[in-house]
C-alpha cells in the first residue's frame, strides 16, 4: 500500500472531516472530550446517523449495504473517527457476528439478521469465554443438545461486554463431547429474551457493570439459528477473532490520546515548577510512544495491503494486537504519572477535572486511574497476549 494518499483520497479525507465536524453531535463530542461514558442511546443515535449517511459499515461488501470503500478509504475513515473521538459502531454486531453470517450463514439468515445489524436496530453481545474457558477457549462446557427442531442450551458465559443492553447473543456451544475439543463446538445465535436466560452484572472498579455473566438454563434455541455446520463453530470463531484482533490495534485512538497527553503535560508542573512537557525524561518517553505508534500504523498498513489482494489476516493480526494493546497501556501509564495524587482515590466528585474550563478528554488527570485500571484488560480480551505469542511462534517461527 502506498504511504502517500492520491488526490482522490485526499479529497475523500476532507469529505470525512467535514462530515464529522458538522454531523457528530456536539453533546456527544462534549461527553467524549470530558471522558464521560456514552449511554446506549448515545451510541445508537450516532450509529443511526452513520447509517443514514451510508457509512455505518465501512468493511461490509456493498451487496449487504456496505460502503464499497477501498482499504485506504477505510483506513482514512477510521483515522478521522479516532482523531475526533467519534465512537465506532459497537463491534459485536457490525464487526464480529455479521462477517460470520455473511461468510457461513444461509441466505435466510443473511436476510433476517444483517439489515437490523446495519441499521443498529438490534444490539448484539458475545458469548465466548466461560469461568473455566478463557484463554483456552476450546475447553468451553456450555452445551447444546439437539432435540427435534431445537437445541437445548445449558451453561454460562462470562466477561460478556455490555450484555445488559443486548437483544441477541452469538455463542460458542459444545455439541459433541466424543471428539477432539475443537471439533465439537458449534456457533449459535440466541435471542436474549428466550426463557431461561439470566444476566448478572460484574461491577468494575469504576462502578460500572461493563461486563456480565450470562446463564443458560434449559434455553430452547431454534435449530435454524445454527450458523453453518454443526461442530464447525471453532473454524468460524477463529475467523471472527482474527478480525477482532486486527481491529484492537487502535492506532487512531492512540494518536488522539497522545495529543491529549501532550496537552496535559504542558499544564502539569514537575517538582521544579516547570511544565512536564519540558522535562527531558518525560519528553523522551512521549517520543518513544509516538515512534512506536507510527511503526504500528505502518505495520497495520502492510496488513491492509495484504488484505487488499485477497489474503486473510493471519499471524499479523496477533502482532498488531500485542503491540497495539501494550502501547495503549504504556500511554495510560504516562497519564497516570501526570495525574499524581489525583489518581489515588476513587471519589466520584473528583472526576470533573479540566484546565481553564476546557476538558482535555482522555487526558483528564482524575480520569486517568480509572482508565488505567480498565485498560489492563486490553492485553487479555480478544485472546490474551500470551496466547498471541504462541500463535506467532507456531505460524511465523514454526515452533
Amino acid at each position: 500500500m502506498n504511504a502517500y494518499f492520491t488526490a482522490e483520497e485526499l479529497a475523500f479525507q476532507e469529505e470525512v472531516r467535514h462530515f464529522l465536524q458538522t454531523e457528530f453531535p456536539a453533546d456527544l463530542k462534549a461527553k467524549v472530550d470530558a471522558s464521560i461514558r456514552l449511554s446506549k442511546e448515545d451510541m445508537v443515535r450516532w450509529q443511526k446517523i452513520l447509517f443514514e449517511k451510508g457509512w455505518a459499515a465501512p468493511s461490509w461488501p456493498a451487496e449487504h449495504g456496505g460502503t464499497g470503500w477501498t482499504l485506504t478509504q477505510r483506513h482514512i475513515f477510521a483515522t478521522e473517527m479516532g482523531l475526533i473521538g467519534a465512537p465506532e459502531p459497537i463491534p459485536f454486531g457490525m464487526k464480529m457476528v455479521a462477517p460470520v453470517i455473511m461468510t457461513y450463514g444461509s441466505e435466510e439468515q443473511k436476510q433476517r439478521f444483517l439489515p437490523d445489524i446495519l441499521e443498529s436496530n438490534v444490539w448484539w453481545c458475545q458469548g465466548y469465554s466461560e469461568p473455566n474457558a478463557g484463554s483456552d477457549l476450546a475447553s468451553l462446557k456450555t452445551s447444546a443438545v439437539r432435540e427435534g427442531d431445537h437445541y437445548v442450551v445449558n451453561g454460562s458465559k462470562t466477561w460478556n461486554t455490555l450484555g445488559q443492553y443486548a437483544d441477541w447473543i452469538f455463542c460458542l456451544v459444545r455439541t459433541d463431547n466424543t471428539v477432539k475439543k475443537q471439533e465439537g463446538i458449534s456457533f449459535l445465535l440466541i435471542d436474549m429474551k428466550t426463557p431461561g436466560i439470566s444476566v448478572k452484572p460484574i461491577v468494575l472498579i469504576d462502578g460500572f457493570p461493563e461486563v456480565n455473566e450470562v446463564f443458560f438454563d434449559d434455553v430452547k434455541v431454534p435449530a435454524e439459528n445454527l450458523i453453518g455446520e454443526e461442530n464447525k463453530g471453532w473454524t468460524y470463531a477463529k475467523v471472527l477473532l482474527t478480525h477482532e484482533r486486527t481491529n484492537i490495534s487502535g492506532v487512531p485512538r492512540g494518536k488522539r490520546k497522545l495529543k491529549a497527553l501532550r496537552k496535559l503535560a504542558a499544564n502539569t508542573q514537575d517538582g521544579f515548577g516547570k511544565p512536564m512537557s519540558e522535562n527531558a525524561s518525560f519528553k523522551k518517553r512521549i517520543a518513544e510512544a509516538e515512534i512506536e505508534l507510527k511503526a504500528l500504523e505502518y505495520s497495520e498498513l502492510r496488513t491492509l495491503a495484504s488484505l487488499s489482494v485477497g489474503k486473510a489476516p493471519g499471524p499479523e493480526s496477533s502482532i498488531l494486537k500485542i503491540v497495539g494493546t501494550e502501547l495503549a497501556q504504556k500511554i495510560d501509564e504516562l497519564f497516570l504519572e501526570l495525574a499524581g495524587y489525583n489518581a489515588l482515590p476513587y471519589v466520584p466528585d473528583q472526576f470533573e477535572d479540566d484546565f481553564d474550563g476546557e476538558p482535555v478528554g482522555p487526558g483528564t488527570t482524575a480520569a486517568s486511574a480509572l482508565t488505567y485500571f480498565n485498560n489492563r484488560k486490553l492485553s487479555i480480551f480478544g485472546g490474551s497476549n500470551e496466547i498471541q505469542r504462541n500463535i506467532i511462534c507456531k505460524a511465523v517461527l514454526g515452533l
